[in-house]
């Protein structure tokens, strides 16, 4: 995109303790100008607002809205986070930053011929919606049979069962996917998921990481009796990500709107 071509306008539904925060940082990574428009959770049902089914069919965040310069251009509506971080790093400049070189010398446009880096930075961009958010979201549902405003009479049965899903479940494969990113930093060739600078798909992993991170020891029983003693590499991922300046101008965005910018409820 040409420095002196028109450009679009950019509008970010954002919606508090949503992965929309990640989307936030990308689009300040990108250094471009665009809008945040702001929506809260039900406080009761932690459910997002209807509202946003006017933005999406699906009534989701993030949602990204692109209008296209040039009189009588459609709207595009974007949604899903690693869908709107792949168009989103394609079609601005800055976006060449947040993607790793594709190919091999020499091995231009071939099987095989892409950098492990690039391959990776694709991979992850799905793995954090698609394998490790699930566990996440499915201990925060478990969870909530600990809580009230499940009755106290039966909350000890509740509440036994949530363990055993947790201890059956749920926390076998969280370890298991903390100890997946602890591997795959430790190969990355770099202090970053992908390689040795941030990535889109570092952004995007911060969400669960950082929302989570507080609740990580409360699903199960660690090594040294924390995840950060078992996992430290990760832990030090995490530390790394959170004092990225364009995470920083993220949250200082959000907090000038006059909102916290809180990434998730507890996951436990």
């Amino acid at each position: 995109m040409a420095a002196d071509e028109q450009q679009p306008k950019v509008t970010l539904h954002w919606l508090n303790h949503s992965r929309s925060q990640s989307l936030l940082w990308l689009l300040e990574e990108l250094k471009i100008k665009f809008d945040v428009k702001l929506y809260h959770r039900n406080q009761e049902t932690s459910l997002a607002p209807p509202e946003l089914e006017q933005v999406h069919p699906l009534g989701k965040s993030p949602a990204v809205v692109i209008s296209p310069p040039g009189e009588g251009a459609e709207p595009i509506v974007l949604a899903e986070s690693g869908h709107l971080a792949q168009y989103l790093c394609e079609h601005f400049p800055e976006g060449r930053r947040l993607v790793p070189q594709k190919w091999k010398p020499g091995m231009e446009n071939k099987i095989g011929g892409e950098t492990e880096a690039w391959l990776r930075n694709q991979y992850f961009l799905h793995y954090t919606e698609g394998s490790l958010m699930p566990y996440l979201v499915l201990s925060l549902v478990i969870g909530k049979l600990r809580q009230p405003p499940i009755p106290f009479f039966i909350r000890p049965i509740t509440s036994a069962v949530a363990n055993r899903v947790f201890s059956s479940y749920i926390f076998p494969n969280i370890h298991r996917h903390v100890k997946f990113l602890d591997q795959q930093l430790h190969t990355s060739g770099g202090r970053y998921i992908c390689c040795d600078h941030l990535t889109a798909a570092d952004i995007l992993l911060s969400f669960p990481l950082f929302s989570a991170k507080e609740s990580f020891d409360s699903m199960g029983e660690w090594q040294g009796g924390s995840w950060k003693k078992e996992f430290p590499r990760v832990l030090e991922y995490i530390n790394l990500l959170e004092n990225e300046e364009g995470y920083k101008k993220s949250t200082e965005t959000v907090t000038k709107l006059g909102e916290k910018a809180e990434q998730a409820a507890p996951f436990s």
